[in-house]
Formats: structure tokens, C-alpha cells, sequence
């Protein structure tokens, strides 16, 4: 059994289909699918079920893929031990982020670790299914680490580190009757239409969850991805929204109030995988994140 078998059976395994495992490994159809043949004669089973349709893991296939994940994390782990020991902190790193997170200064300290450690190689993901799908991609062994905003009891399976706590504010339009006020209440916006992030979103999960504790009602009529572009939604007078001050929240139109009589914060926070042993290059970056938590290079609005 070879390990190239073993990484073209899990990119077929995560792809479910030959031809997009084939492009992700920069191979052909032909090659991928002689190299999965050559695997099962090897076991002695077979490990997809195929037909002109569709691509799925057998019973075989299914128990074999852990076991196969981990044969090649144990040969990247062995890997990585003699390249540093020879020339230096090696190996390769799949960092999540998400689309907006002006408190987190991850253009610049990714700079300084690939300055200090050349032969790393990061390979950078924005998220565009929020704060869960980072969280999952996680889990499911497709980033290394990642920086989200979920609650510790959204966590499972995963190490997490808290990096900092953003509050959220009321962003309205500055002819709203609250528009005025040095603060707001939550129950003050009940019944109000709203502009938020998708569902899967932390600070949307975040949001939904105080609501539903106060027992009142949101109803969101306007979804956008990309938090920045929220507060231009409310100035076109869509609703209102709440936001955490992850991202600038002023815009022409808009107020951004505090809120008052409520412990919601936004959590900023690093996450790996529980199950996984962290690479030497992994505690390095999450040693640098930790670092900068602590010396106050993460703003706040």
C-alpha cells in the first residue's frame, strides 16, 4: 500500500466523485480511478459503490477512510520531523477566516509568521457559510485551524482558544425614533424588520439565541454574506440590524448604538481540531495568534 493510494482514496472519499478528486490532485480520471482499483485489489474489497450517477463510500470504504486520514497524518508528522530537524519549520497550513474581521489583524501577522518560517506554506480560506461551516471544515479534517466567533457550547470536537470579546451594537438609520439614544435595549427592536448575515453565521446564531431568550420576535427579510455591506442595507431603509463591532459599522444614513441590559459579546476565537495532532507549524501560527491577543494587537470598534 502506497501513500499516493491512500491520498487519492481520501480525495475521492471527500469529493465523492472522481472527477473533481482528479482536479484537486492535479491528475487524470484514468489515473485516479487505476490507483482506487489498484487500492481495493490491495484489500481485497471495495471501498465506493459507483454508478453513471453518482459516487459513494461502500461499508469497506466508509471504515477504512479514518483509518487511511490518520496513516497519512502519521506520515506528514514523520515528514515534518526530519525537515526540521535538516532545514527549519516545514509543512503546509490550511487556515479558515471569515469575510469580514477588521478586529483581527490577519493580513499582517500572517506576514510575519511566513517572514519567519519560508518554507510553511499557507494556504488562506474566507469562508462564505459563516462562522459553522469554518467550524465544520474543521472537524472534518479540510482546514487546520481556523478564527470564528461561536459559543463554547458550538465547539464540539474542537480546541478552542478565546482571543477576544467585541460587543455588539444597533445599527439603524439615523431617522429612526431610537436614533438618538445613547443606548438601546433588545426588547426595544422587537418587531422591527432586520438585516443580518445568513443563518450558520455566529454573530446571526449569536443574535437569534438572545432574541428567542427574551421571547421576542425577529423576522430577517434581507441576508447578506459580507458584513460590511450590512449597515448600507439599513441606510437603504431594509431594517435595522445588531451587529458586533467586528467590522466598521458607520455608513451615511446609519447610527451605531450600544447595547444596554445584555451580555452578548462576539467571541473571537482559534480553533483546531480535538481529535488531530497539531503539527510543529500549527502550535507555531496558534503561539502567534495567542501572542497577539495578549499584546493588544486586536482592535475593537
Amino acid at each position: 500500500m502506497e501513500t499516493r493510494q491512500l491520498e487519492y482514496f481520501v480525495a475521492v472519499a471527500e469529493e465523492l466523485s472522481f472527477t473533481r478528486a482528479a482536479q484537486r490532485l492535479f491528475a487524470t480520471q484514468s489515473t485516479v480511478s487505476a490507483t482506487i482499483r489498484a487500492l481495493e485489489t490491495d484489500l481485497g474489497a471495495t471501498l465506493f459503490d459507483r454508478s453513471t450517477r453518482r459516487v459513494a463510500l461502500s461499508t469497506a470504504g466508509a471504515l477504512f477512510l479514518p483509518a487511511a486520514k490518520a496513516a497519512l497524518e502519521s506520515v506528514e508528522r514523520a515528514r515534518e520531523v526530519v525537515q526540521q530537524a535538516s532545514a527549519g519549520l516545514r509543512g503546509s497550513l490550511r487556515i479558515g477566516t471569515l469575510t469580514s474581521m477588521n478586529a483581527f489583524d490577519l493580513p499582517v501577522l500572517l506576514g510575519a509568521f511566513h517572514r519567519r518560517h519560508p518554507l510553511v506554506d499557507l494556504h488562506l480560506t474566507v469562508s462564505l457559510t459563516g462562522s459553522s461551516g469554518l467550524a465544520d471544515d474543521v472537524r472534518h479534517g479540510g482546514l487546520d485551524v481556523a478564527l470564528l466567533g461561536l459559543s463554547r457550547a458550538e465547539l464540539g470536537g474542537l480546541d478552542a482558544t478565546q482571543l477576544a470579546s467585541v460587543p455588539y451594537y444597533a445599527v439603524l438609520p439615523d431617522s429612526h425614533p431610537l436614533a438618538g439614544r445613547e443606548q438601546v435595549r433588545l426588547p426595544e427592536l422587537d418587531g422591527e424588520l432586520f438585516v443580518d448575515c445568513p443563518r450558520g453565521f455566529g454573530n446571526r446564531l449569536a443574535v437569534d439565541r438572545e432574541f428567542a431568550a427574551l421571547g421576542l420576535t425577529r423576522r430577517v427579510t434581507a441576508e447578506v454574506a459580507d458584513l460590511r455591506t450590512v449597515p448600507r442595507y439599513v441606510a437603504a431603509g431594509l431594517g435595522v440590524a445588531v451587529l458586533p463591532g467586528t467590522a466598521r459599522l458607520d455608513h451615511p444614513g446609519v447610527v451605531s448604538i450600544p447595547l444596554a441590559d445584555t451580555s452578548l459579546t462576539w467571541p473571537l476565537t482559534v480553533v483546531v481540531s480535538a481529535k488531530r495532532p497539531s503539527s510543529q507549524a500549527l502550535r507555531t501560527l496558534l503561539d502567534l495568534f495567542v501572542a497577539a491577543a495578549a499584546e493588544g494587537d486586536i482592535t475593537e470598534f
